[in-house]
Order: C-alpha cells, then sequence, then structure tokens
C-alpha cells in the first residue's frame, strides 16, 4: 500500500493562486490532449458552442478569469487548464474549501477576489445565495441537467457532479482491533468506537454542514443534536477539508473516516486496498457539487462562459480522469464506470430537502457546536482544525 505524507496533504490544501500551465502537469497533459480548439478558441467542434459565438467574443475580449475551486485541486487544475485552452482566456485558480470561499467572499463586500467558483457541496453556495454573493445567470447548457433539482431556482448556481455520504474504514485495523464495521448511523456512537473516527469542521468544510443537514432531516432538529453529542465521544478529530477523512484512513491515522464516497475510492485505486466503502443502511444523502459565478466579477462575460463549460461533457468528462469518482448531472455526459464498480448507486439517496438546508444550514452549525458545548467561534482547535 502506498504511504501518503503530511507534505502532500499540506499540498492539497494550498493557498496560492495559481496560473494554469504552472503546475499539475499530468492534468495538464489529459487536459491539453482532450482540447483541440485553437488557442484563440475561435475554432470549436462542429455544431459545438455554435448559439454562443456573441458570449465566446465577449469573453475573449475580457481575456481573464478567476477561480476559487473546491473540488480536488488535481480536478481543478484539469478543468481549468482546459478552459484556458479552448477559449485562449487566461485562467488562473485557487484551491479552497467551501468555507473558505464563502467567508472570503463575504469579507470583499461586492468586489470579489475571483470571478466564479467551482466544486464543492451547495449547503455553502445556498447560504451564498442567501447573502446575495451570487449572480444569476440563466444559462443555455443547462438543458444538459438531469433536472431541476440540480440547479438552483434562482439559477445562481448549478449542479455539475452528486456525491454520496457515507463511510470509509481501515479493514486491517478493524481486525486487529476485533471491532465490526458500523452499518449505520447510529452505530457510529457506539463506545466502541471512540475516538478511532474523523469526520470535517463544519466551520472550514460544506461536507461537514452537509452531515449536520442530513441528520436534522433524518432525525428531526433535537434528535439531531442529541446525536452529535454521543457522535462526539468518538471522534479524534475534525479535519479541514471534507475529503479529509477519506486520506487519513488508508494510511491507519483514523480508522473511520466520514465524507464522500468518491474520495474513498479515489484513495483505493491509490493503492489503499484496506478501505471497505459503506453505504449507510438507515439512509444517507449526497452533495450535488455546483458552480456559480460571484456578484460583482471583474470578468463577467469570462464567467458566464465558465457557466456554460461547466455544464458540458467536456468539462465535467474530465473529473474522472483526474481522480474525481463522483456521479454527473448532465444528461449527454459519461458516468464514472469506478463508481458503479465499487456499489454505488447515485439513485439510493434521501429526498435531500435544499430549501431547508438553503434557510437554516448556519443556524443548524451553531446549534451544533452549542449542543457539543461550544460556539463555531470558540470550538477547541486542536480538534477542530482550521489549518
Amino acid at each position: 500500500m502506498k504511504k501518503r505524507t503530511a507534505f502532500l496533504l499540506a499540498l492539497t490544501a494550498a493557498l496560492s493562486l495559481t496560473a494554469c500551465g504552472s503546475k499539475q502537469e499530468a492534468a495538464a497533459t489529459k487536459a491539453e490532449t482532450a482540447a483541440e480548439t485553437t488557442a484563440d478558441g475561435t475554432t470549436a467542434a462542429a455544431g459545438e458552442d455554435g448559439d454562443l459565438s456573441e458570449l465566446i467574443k465577449a469573453a475573449q475580449a475580457e481575456g481573464e478569469l478567476t477561480v476559487y475551486g473546491s473540488c480536488e485541486e488535481e480536478h481543478l487544475s484539469a478543468v481549468c487548464q482546459y478552459f484556458e485552452k479552448k477559449y485562449g482566456i487566461k485562467t488562473k485558480f485557487q484551491r479552497l474549501s467551501t468555507s473558505e470561499v464563502y467567508t472570503k467572499v463575504s469579507e470583499e463586500g461586492g468586489k470579489p477576489s475571483a470571478d466564479v467558483w467551482f466544486g464543492g457541496t451547495t449547503d455553502p453556495y445556498n447560504e451564498a445565495v442567501a447573502a446575495g454573493i451570487l449572480m444569476p445567470y440563466e444559462a443555455m447548457n443547462a438543458k444538459n441537467l438531469m433536472g431541476d433539482q440540480y440547479k438552483d431556482t434562482t439559477n445562481s448556481w448549478y449542479g455539475i457532479y452528486k456525491g454520496i455520504l457515507g463511510f470509509m474504514v481501515n479493514t486491517e485495523e478493524l481486525e486487529r482491533l476485533g471491532l465490526e464495521a458500523p452499518k449505520t448511523w447510529d452505530d457510529l456512537t457506539k463506545e466502541e468506537y471512540k475516538e478511532l473516527i474523523m469526520l470535517s469542521n463544519p466551520n472550514t468544510a460544506g461536507t461537514a454542514k452537509l452531515v449536520i443537514n442530513t441528520m436534522v432531516q433524518m432525525k428531526g432538529h433535537d434528535g439531531a443534536m442529541e446525536y452529535f453529542k454521543k457522535l462526539d465521544k468518538n471522534i479524534a478529530q475534525y479535519t479541514k477539508s471534507g475529503s479529509g477523512p477519506s486520506k487519513m484512513v488508508g494510511p491507519g491515522e483514523c480508522v473511520i473516516g466520514i465524507g464522500f464516497l468518491h474520495d474513498g475510492i479515489y484513495q483505493i485505486l491509490q493503492g489503499y486496498d484496506n478501505i471497505q466503502l459503506i453505504v449507510p443502511e438507515d439512509g444517507t444523502s449526497f452533495e450535488v457539487g455546483a458552480t456559480a459565478i460571484f456578484n460583482g466579477a471583474a470578468h463577467p462575460n469570462a464567467a458566464k462562459l465558465w457557466i456554460e463549460y461547466a455544464l458540458s461533457p467536456e468539462c465535467v468528462d474530465l473529473a474522472k480522469e483526474n481522480g474525481a469518482y463522483q456521479f454527473l448531472v448532465l444528461k449527454n455526459a459519461t458516468q464514472p464506470e469506478e463508481a458503479v464498480r465499487f456499489g454505488l448507486d447515485m439513485n439510493n439517496t434521501i429526498d435531500y430537502d435544499f430549501e431547508d438546508a438553503k434557510e437554516n444550514s448556519a443556524k443548524y452549525v451553531e446549534d451544533f457546536f452549542e449542543a457539543l458545548g461550544s460556539s463555531a467561534e470558540k470550538a477547541d482547535a486542536n480538534r477542530f482544525l482550521t489549518q
């Protein structure tokens, strides 16, 4: 099995803006192989971009685009490089967690340092909609979506992928400890799993907010808060990013990780064959990974073109080529066979209430910390990681 290092974890969370082409060479090669348009973007595949010609010209006149991405950096780098090569628009990107993006853009007061947001679960996107941070845009390529549930009702964000929430366990460690793998959410609160579990930090990760919203919807508000009191006793650490727990399971730094199962698939394919994926028997929910334009974007036409691009198979099909195995929510996309091979079903989920999440996520996070005897501002930095 391959060993991951702290250096790689730090690299994944790097916060510096990156110009396309300066790093992630493997992703660059894949993106460049796929993109067959000319450098100035004026030649597209037959029948492609035909109705977008005026938008393409306006976007190329602006000449630049800055992307905040909340997916994994390999995936982010590939889609940005493809966009730059296809349209000849200089594209910079920065990898930040969803909560970091929300906080950063909120503090910029309508003059965002980026134009678009790409990837990450929609719970923070919904908070951004409520706060007026995102710009509505009626995308032509929204016709590619599998259904209206994969876009915001005000067209402020559009879905690009769907990730299934679940558990990842280290089978070798469970065997060593003489423990059975958990099968349900309630199993995670068993005393035998004390300090063996990792979850992400709801202050920094949209994944954790989704877990909170999911428990509220499955157990009711008060039942969910009682649940988190019990679960907290078994949590060794709350990681900064939603994918953090998946990276800790294989090396044995935790025994059970709560997160998106496509992140577990990536780790298994990296050589950690001691990881088992578990879809909770008592039900689970899902993320819709999204993309959106920031209100006040410096390059609005390039931002609109990005949305059209993100809603095309050209863009979303790059995911599985760059370590991201979520289900895709475009009718004309090619689903990752890896997800099916590892037993995932994109339709085996609860009927997640996005409107409740949009209206109440911030309150539920505060209630979560209050249930744990703290607050979002005073959370123990040794357990609730922000770096």
